[in-house]
């Protein structure tokens, strides 16, 4: 008997499969590094630059690709941020010194800038509104798989083939990502032949490519300003675990390759059950309770609270397998905040999903300039490669705090309703 995948099935798998490759494709480079170093003569400072180069562009295009992807569509968005950051991957395997592996990471943020967002805009015509907190979650699983098992992938490739060669290898398997999404997706799914009418009734009504008025940018941004505060707060801590958690292991404690990748690639696993967990969570609550504001906080919460208590550890022992356990434990925790999160542009903007996602994903961008920076400098500063993560418990309390103010239960409206006051006036929004 054979078994009918349904559409929507098969887009979300699409889109997990999106995910997991872009995240292989910004963190490779991180199970490399030694090499790279090595070979071009770096200093953990100017390492802490090259991790940086990608998160310039991607800050940028975060907003302006949300954007584009609201007003062209997805298909044709994420085609063309498919080709960049696949040649990106391939460029870099070609680089000859600082000043050309800087561009070509510059270039993959810029090729990778708009796909989240994007993303969620695909999201928001092929997902049910109960069932935003798994889509997001089950991708965000995907791209943390994309973590986990990116360190033993490239150690390998490095081992098969060179560091150069791996960054080949990696961006060809994007090229065939984007041939298969071009051929299968459709922005509205109406169009798509495969799906069915039970699936069609199921969703929120399409919002198809260049169907809505301009997007009111102050009025939205400054909605979405609490939320790109606290993912900020939260991306200040992933993007350290992303570029330098490889070589932690390999240079903080005297690991080989093989080794660092290994314990690299168990703190990646634990945010795989994270993000699952999360988003699942957070729309079992909003099912039970019908409280769209507990559904969301509290999920996210209890992930930054864990996750600062469980950093917290590491100043304590210098003993390997604990620092590991504390850090996984970390990483499920951080992790737990996605799917509420990502969910959170969707409840507020749904009719400027990407545009929503991609001011709150700004924060995480902005974070991935500054995170990696500050870690190199901090050890080469000191030699301690532990001291780095004290700015992440501070952080990680702050966005508990500032995760109060975002509000996902307000909806917001293209025109203010006309209202007896200005109070009034902002609670419609």
């Amino acid at each position: 008997m054979q078994v009918r995948v349904k559409a929507t099935t098969s887009v979300l798998l699409l889109l997990c499969l999106m995910y997991f490759i872009t995240y292989i494709d910004r963190v490779n480079i991180g199970t490399a590094a030694s090499h790279i170093k090595q070979d071009l003569g770096l200093t953990n400072t100017q390492l802490g630059l090259i991790f940086s180069a990608f998160a310039y562009p991607y800050a940028v295009f975060q907003v302006i690709g949300g954007s584009i992807g609201d007003r062209f569509g997805a298909r044709r968005t994420l085609l063309l941020c498919g080709v960049i950051w696949a040649s990106a991957t391939i460029l870099t395997g070609f680089a000859g010194g600082i000043a050309s592996l800087f561009l070509a990471r510059v270039m993959l943020g810029f090729g990778e800038g708009a796909t989240f967002p994007t993303a969620t805009r695909a999201m928001q015509n092929w997902t049910a509104a109960s069932r935003r907190g798994f889509a997001q979650g089950i991708t965000h699983a995907f791209a943390r798989l994309g973590n986990a098992v990116a360190p033993p992938i490239v150690a390998l490739l490095i081992v098969l083939v060179g560091w150069r060669w791996s960054f080949v290898v990696l961006g060809v398997a994007s090229f065939l990502w984007v041939i298969a999404w071009y051929g299968y997706f459709r922005d509205d799914p109406r169009d798509h032949a495969r799906i069915s009418a039970e699936e069609l009734a199921a969703l929120p009504p399409p919002r198809t490519p260049g169907s809505r008025s301009a997007v009111p940018w102050g009025r939205l941004t400054r909605r979405m300003l609490p939320v790109t505060l606290t993912y900020f707060c939260y991306g200040w801590t992933l993007w350290l675990f992303l570029n330098w958690l490889p070589s932690f292991f390999k240079e903080g404690y005297g690991l080989d390759l093989k080794n660092s990748a290994l314990f690299a690639s168990g703190v990646f696993f634990a945010g795989v059950v994270g993000d699952t967990l999360g988003g699942v969570l957070s729309d079992h609550i909003l099912t039970r309770t019908g409280n769209l504001k507990f559904a969301r906080l509290s999920v996210i919460l209890f992930g930054m609270l864990g996750a600062a208590a469980s950093l917290v550890g590491v100043f304590f022992t210098r003993d390997l397998t604990l620092i590991a356990i504390m850090l996984s434990a970390g990483f499920f925790f951080l992790e737990l905040v996605i799917g509420p999160i990502w969910s959170v542009p969707m409840d507020i903007a749904p009719q400027y999903s990407g545009t929503a996602s991609g001011l709150m994903n700004t924060g995480s961008a902005v974070a991935a300039i500054v995170s990696p920076l500050v870690f190199g400098w901090i050890v080469d500063l000191t030699g301690n490669w532990i001291l780095p993560f004290a700015g992440s418990i501070g952080l990680l309390l702050a966005g508990a705090a500032l995760a109060f103010t975002m509000h996902p239960e307000r909806r917001f409206v293209d025109e203010p309703a006309s209202a007896p006051s200005g109070l009034a006036a902002a609670a419609a929004e």
